[in-house]
């Protein structure tokens, strides 16, 4: 069993969905949903290279991601204590499949040969002091 766990830092961005340019007709990807999946792509080889993590994984994988996200400066007090130890949890935007959606498509080909090795999936977000994401994958014996 192999684990690769890893953080990225900053504010997680969703996954969009692909654009039609009228002029052309022709189906694109929004460049925030770009830049973003570099980011994690760029994220991912750093820890890769520090950790000597040459090949990908080639099993069944159970991915875990737990995404943390800013608190609003305008709550009080109380409110961000309850939503830092965990009281209140984040139900905003953006969606968890989304979310998931854009760091899994990220890692295709890079940290596992294809996404559909995923056979297990969590998502979850939490308020921190910090915004970022950090993701858990498990190579499942095969």
């Amino acid at each position: 069993m192999s684990l690769r766990e890893f953080k990225i830092p900053g504010k997680v961005q969703a996954k969009q969905r692909p654009r039609l340019n009228l002029k052309n007709g022709r189906v694109y990807t929004p460049q925030p949903t770009i830049n973003y999946e570099s980011y994690v792509k760029w994220c991912y080889s750093d820890y890769a290279k520090q950790k000597g993590w040459e090949k990908t994984l080639e099993n069944a994988i159970s991915a875990e991601i737990e995404v943390f996200m800013p608190i609003p400066k305008s709550d009080t007090k109380k409110k961000k204590e309850a939503k830092l130890s965990g009281k209140i949890r984040p139900t905003v935007k953006p969606d968890n499949d989304n979310i998931a959606k854009s760091v899994l498509d990220a890692l295709n080909g890079l940290a596992y040969g294809d996404d559909k090795q995923i056979v297990e999936l969590k998502v979850r977000k939490y308020y921190g002091v910090e915004p970022y994401v950090y993701v858990k994958l498990i190579e499942l014996e095969g």
